[in-house]
Parts: C-alpha cells; sequence; structure tokens
C-alpha cells in the first residue's frame, strides 16, 4: 500500500504488517524479509523516517499495563498515544512531562524522535523520564533498557528513529498536577533581538514559545510574539476534546504564496499581541489537532518541515541568516516556531542541545530545495543540526557533521542488527544504513 509522513513527501509503496501481539511481532521478526524494515507508530514522523519496503505497525500495542497513582509511574504499550494516555491519566491528576505538539504521537515514536515540548529549557526531552523499555532486536530477541540495564543500547534507541529495534512498552514518570489548564500570557515583540532577549528573559518559566513572522524583513526582521504558560490552580482536570474544522481535500498549492501567508502573519501579530488568557491543555499544546487533515493545506505534493537548532554563542547570527534568505526568497512559513533548548542529554542521536532551535514548514516544489540547502550551510557553519523526525532529505555530509556520535550508534547498530534489517528511507539516506531493499521514493 502506498504510505506516507505527516508531510506527504515523500510516498512508498510497502508492505503493512499489524502484528496484534506481542509473539505475533517476534514471529515476525523471525522471518528474513526480502527489504528492509521499520516500526511505525502513527505516522506523525513528518518525513521519511518510518518509510521502508517493509513497515511494522504498532497500533495494536496500544494497551495500558499499569498506573501506579501514588508514584506517577505508568507502564504502558508503545504504540499508546498521548491522546490516549490523557484520557486516563488526567483525571487522576497526572500529565506526561514533556508532550510533542500533537496529541496523536505514539510513546514509542516519542522515544525514536526523544520528542520535545515547550519547556526543554527547564526539563528537557521526553526519554529523560522514561523509566526502562522492552526492545525486540532484529533476531526476535527481547532487552529490557534503562540507563543501568543495557545502558548503550538505551541511550542508542531514545533518538535513533527505529533503526535498533523495536520498543514494545514502556515505564515513564508522570509530572503530578491539579489542574490541565494555563494561565498564559502573549508578549509582542518588534525584531528578532528583542524575541530571543524575551525567551531569555522568561527562560524560568514553565512553558516558553515564541511565533516568528518569518516574511517581515529590515528593522522589522524575527518580529513576534513569545508566549508564557504555566497550569493554574483552578483544579480542573477535565479531558478536553476540541473538534474544529476539517479539511477534506488537498487545497491548490497556489492558495500558500507570500501574500496570503503576508495577510496571515500580520493577522496573527495584531490578534496575539500583549494578551492574558487562560488556555485549556489542548489549546496551548495542540493547537493545531482540532483542524483535521490540516497538511492537505498545502496541496497535493504536500509540505516539508525543517528545524534546526544553533548553541547559543551563534544562534542570533545564524537565525538571522535563516530569516533573511527565506523572507528574500519568498518562501514564508505559516509556522514559524522559536524555542530555547537546555543542556543535552546523554542519547546518542538525541535532536536537542543547548541553544535556540527554529521550525519552519513550506510547500514542496522544486524551486524550494536549493533553497533549503542553502539553509543546511547556514546550519552547519554556526555549529547546528537538523530534527531528523521532521526531515525528509537532508544530505549524509550534512547529517554526520550535525550529529558527532554517529559513528557511536553505528557502533551499537553492528552489534544488534548487523545485517541492517531495520533501516528506512532516511536511514539509508543520510548513511547510517546501506542500500539494501526495494525503496523508490
Amino acid at each position: 500500500m502506498l504510505i506516507q509522513g505527516w508531510g506527504r513527501f515523500p510516498r512508498i509503496d510497502a508492505e503493512v504488517l499489524e502484528p496484534q501481539t506481542v509473539s505475533a511481532l517476534t514471529n515476525t521478526l523471525a522471518s528474513v524479509p526480502e527489504v528492509a524494515q521499520i516500526a511505525r507508530g502513527a505516522g506523525r514522523s513528518y518525513g521519511d523516517s518510518a518509510l521502508a519496503g517493509q513497515v511494522i505497525s504498532s497500533r495494536y500495542l496500544d494497551n495500558f499495563h499499569s498506573l501506579d497513582e501514588e508514584q506517577g509511574i505508568l507502564r504502558c504499550g508503545a504504540g499508546l498515544t498521548f491522546e490516549q494516555l490523557l484520557e486516563v491519566c488526567i483525571p487522576r491528576g497526572w500529565f506526561p512531562p514533556v508532550v510533542p505538539g500533537t496529541k496523536f504521537v505514539t510513546i514509542g515514536g516519542a522515544i525514536a524522535a526523544d520528542i520535545h515540548g515547550k519547556n526543554h529549557h527547564r526539563d528537557g526531552s521526553f526519554c529523560d523520564f522514561v523509566e526502562s523499555f522492552t526492545l525486540a532486536l532484529a533476531n526476535g530477541e527481547l532487552k529490557q533498557c534503562s540507563q543501568s540495564e543495557n545502558a548503550q543500547l538505551f541511550r542508542g534507541v531514545c533518538g535513533g528513529m527505529g533503526l535498533l529495534g523495536i520498543v514494545l512498552d514502556v515505564t515513564l514518570r508522570l509530572n503530578k498536577v491539579s489542574s490541565v489548564f494555563l494561565k498564559t500570557q502573549s508578549i509582542p515583540t518588534s525584531n528578532l533581538n528583542k524575541t530571543i532577549a524575551a525567551l531569555e528573559q522568561h527562560n524560568d518559566e514553565r512553558f516558553v514559545v515564541a511565533w516568528l513572522d518569518c516574511l517581515a524583513q529590515g528593522e522589522s526582521l524575527g518580529r513576534g510574539v513569545v508566549h508564557v504558560g504555566d497550569y493554574d490552580d483552578s483544579d480542573r482536570l477535565t479531558v478536553h476534546k476540541r473538534w474544529g474544522p476539517g479539511v477534506p481535500f488537498s487545497t491548490p498549492a497556489l492558495l500558500l504564496n507570500r501574500h496570503s501567508m503576508r495577510l496571515f502573519n500580520s493577522l496573527y501579530y495584531k490578534l496575539n499581541s500583549g494578551s492574558n488568557s487562560n488556555e485549556s491543555y489542548e489549546e496551548f499544546f495542540f493547537p493545531l489537532d482540532s483542524i483535521r487533515h490540516w497538511n492537505r493545506l498545502y496541496g497535493r505534493k504536500g509540505f516539508l518541515q525543517y528545524q534546526f537548532v544553533l548553541p547559543d554563542a551563534s544562534a542570533q547570527e545564524g537565525i538571522s541568516s535563516v530569516l533573511q534568505r527565506v523572507a528574500s526568497a519568498g518562501k514564508g512559513s505559516f509556522l514559524a516556531v522559536l524555542k530555547k533548548f537546555g543542556a543535552q542529554n546523554s542519547n546518542l542521536l538525541s535532536f536537542p542541545t543547548a541553544g535556540m532551535t527554529l521550525t519552519l514548514d513550506f510547500k514542496n516544489e522544486t524551486s524550494l530545495f536549493p533553497l533549503l540547502d542553502e539553509l543546511d550551510a547556514i546550519v552547519i557553519d554556526h555549529g547546528g543540526r537538523h530534527y531528523l523526525a521532521k526531515d525528509a532529505r537532508l544530505s549524509e555530509s550534512v547529517f554526520k557533521a550535525g550529529y558527532p556520535q554517529w559513528q557511536e550508534f553505528k557502533s551499537i547498530k553492528e552489534q544488534v542488527d548487523p545485517d541492517e534489517r531495520f533501516a528506512s528511507l532516511q536511514s539509508q539516506r543520510i548513511g547510517l544504513t546501506g542500500g539494501k531493499g526495494k525503496h523508490s521514493s
């Protein structure tokens, strides 16, 4: 069947297997495939990290095993989504310490990408709260992994994009909360210097993120709105589901142009400046989830999301260069998000490192790719790297320049999967695996 990531680029004709039990999954691994295989959760990674000739779905590994309501320790299947987790945990006063920008991501996917939220500067990434997990290796052997047991494998799997094995179940520490509503403040900034200064000023707040107007130029380059939030004390522990409009079909790509984006950016800046409000967790953490199939807004060819991080010392200069190049190319982005990261953890391919991260999205068109190559050069020249969960076209040289521990990861790969049974379109493209398999983009 034809499958794709959330960005709808690239697409691949793949065999999709859906084992309904752990034993069925390990039996699947016992048979040697003719093509490379990779685990796939909810399909919410943007590019080709979960695309291969054979895909093993985790959709049936979605059960709850246990929840210690005194300590907040949850054990669940890796195919469980954040939406399902929240429905059970919120009424009991527990909330994941780190959540992505959509609740439709699976817990296994969160480990594979070592996801980060709006609070990395303070709390770190998702895998910092993972106590342990069970991993199925390519030969069907099961390994218990934690910071103290099979620790090297743990460090490789967290952020390793599914290339070392398939996570079956997870033990996770949750945060105790008395409310899932947040008091928020929106702070307008007139340029990049002031946006970064506002992020630094509010660095002690729990949740901080900035939206940028990526089409603003000159003295307004990098203007934006900094959003600050924390849980309120209203004692509201209610599961929320926001249902807004859906996008029933792929809209014409020509509707997304510098003029429509300039209008959107201007309205967003005016409507979100200088306000205080009270928002549910759905509104604050998952604002786009209420628009079903919003990825169709970019047209039939899909879109590419582009996220990178730069160290603090070079962040302002590098991000300024990226924004100038994007604005001059007229490739504006509806989503332009700037956040501050805290210290890097010890996971080999985990994306976050101390500095600033910028996320942009662009509709897929031929003229985009030379621009992204230019942006890659700026990122690498400023000591940065790119987020693999968002990537669909990064070169091997750019990847390896940004992830100096790739060789250590590759060494673990050779130990646990010497035949490279687990591989994806992405891993083959960036040189973490060879070209085995009948892949096509």
